[in-house]
This record gives structure tokens, sequence and C-alpha cells, in this order.
């Protein structure tokens, strides 16, 4: 397939790159610092202004889905109204360019960990990361409000670290997934893997999903 990913360089679309191209997918790879990315046959890297809906629309052309990993960084003291703007530019470009198949990374703090109580709302809730995950909550709720985007949204777990390509998870939906010993972890070798599944068979159109061990 033909994929724009957006976000190539950054800890969750590294992986995703990598997992497309290690199954043969040609990947259009956009990034702030585009110098950053390997040499690769199937590689096409590009640096673009992602605030804008026109050349996002000029990007996605010709190709078969959209995966963004945007994030304008942790850091940045601007990251929810930077990120919410990125989210509905490149909702609208693929829109303005004709194609349905839009897939976002989510973030695990708008998942449920009680009824009706999502891990961003509590008490104890990282400060740091608080602005980037309701950022990502108000992306999901944008794509809620496209009927006419096939758009899915995959969550991580709360730990997504970098480990190894297991294989072996578990898909769940708004909640947040822990494993036995009551922690919820994913690696993010594992989520890129996820990633791509659906991107090459579809099971959660218009719809949240997640995924941990």
């Amino acid at each position: 397939m033909k994929i724009l990913l957006i976000g190539a360089t950054g800890y969750v679309g590294s992986a995703l790159l990598e997992e497309a191209l290690n199954r043969g997918h040609e990947v259009t790879a956009i990034a702030r610092d585009p110098d950053k990315l390997k040499l690769h046959p199937r590689l096409h890297p590009m640096k673009e202004d992602l605030y804008d809906k026109n050349d996002i629309s000029r990007l996605v052309s010709g190709h078969d889905v959209v995966i963004s990993a945007f994030n304008p960084g942790w850091t940045n003291p601007d990251i929810y109204n930077l990120q919410v703007r990125g989210t509905r530019a490149i909702i609208n470009g693929v829109k303005q360019a004709g194609l349905t198949r839009l897939l976002f990374v989510g973030g695990s703090g708008s998942l449920e960990v009680k009824p009706g109580v999502q891990s961003v709302d509590l008490p104890g809730f990282p400060a740091e990361y608080k602005q980037g995950a309701l950022a990502t909550r108000e992306a999901l709720n944008m794509l809620r409000k496209e009927p006419t985007l096939d758009w899915s949204v995959l969550s991580p777990s709360a730990d997504l670290f970098a480990g190894t390509r297991t294989g072996t998870f578990r898909l769940g939906t708004d909640q947040l997934l822990r494993d036995a010993n009551g922690d919820s972890r994913i690696s993010v070798q594992d989520y890129a893997m996820a990633m791509v599944d659906e991107v090459e068979k579809p099971h959660h159109i218009r719809q949240r999903f997640a995924v941990g061990y």
C-alpha cells in the first residue's frame, strides 16, 4: 500500500515507519527533520507545513491511507493549541483530497479507568503530559464528528515503552487495558504492529480501540 505517515521521526512514528517498511509498504514520511530518516528504496521523506490543509491535501493525493502520529513536541508550551490546530488541518486536508481512510495515534489519557472516568481527569495524572493528553482527546472528539471519513484511533497502554515486537497483545475499546499484574503496558513495537494490522485489515472503522498486554 501507499502510506502517508505524519510524524515519522517521533517516538511512535519511527516505530510505525519501521513496521510499515518491513511489511513491504511504500511510505511517504513527513517529518520536521527528514534528514534523520535512513535511506530506504520504499521511503520518500518530506518536510511540510502540517498546519495548512491545502499542503496536506496535496501530499495525500495518490496515497491509500494516512497515519498521523503528529505531535508538536511534549515540551512545547503551546502543545494543546498546536496539536488541535494540526489535527484540524490533517482532517480537512484528507477530506479535501478525497481520501477516506485516516488513522490517528491516540493517547492513553482518554481511556476509562472506571466507568465514566478517564485517566487524564484523575488528580494524579502527570502534569507534564496533561495538555498533550487533552489535545489527543480533543482529536478523538473531532474525528467522532466526521461521518464521511473511515477513521480509526489506536490508544496505547499507560506505559508505552521501547521494547520488542512480540506479536502477543490484546485489543480493547475505550477502557485502559491491564495485564494479570494490574499493569498497563505495551511496547512501541507491538503498538506499531497493531496499527499496521489495522491498516492492512480494517476492523475498527470509525472507532477508537486500545492495545495492551
